[in-house]
């Protein structure tokens, strides 16, 4: 049975997206490609305990608020029906 492919879009800071166009050109290869590669690693190493998912949420900027607005917004009934979608 075929592997199953997920697609993400992911935006880089400036700096970060600068040093990922230098490791592809280091690497001869297109950026999407290492970024794949280096994005497949990270998960694999990934500790997924409680105190490491705390630390990745906190470091997305504005990602508790968001989160909070969500909250919100479905108490209010502002939401859209994953029949709707």
């Amino acid at each position: 049975m075929a592997e199953r492919a997920t697609r993400l879009n992911v935006t880089l800071d400036g700096e970060h997206a600068e040093k990922l166009s230098r490791m592809a050109e280091r690497a001869y290869t297109q950026q999407g490609t290492l970024a794949r590669s280096l994005l497949t690693r990270a998960i694999d190493e990934a500790d997924l305990d409680a105190e490491t998912m705390v630390q990745l949420l906190d470091g997305i900027p504005g990602a508790l608020e968001r989160a909070n607005l969500g909250r919100e917004q479905g108490r209010s009934g502002r939401t859209i029906s994953l029949e709707d979608l």
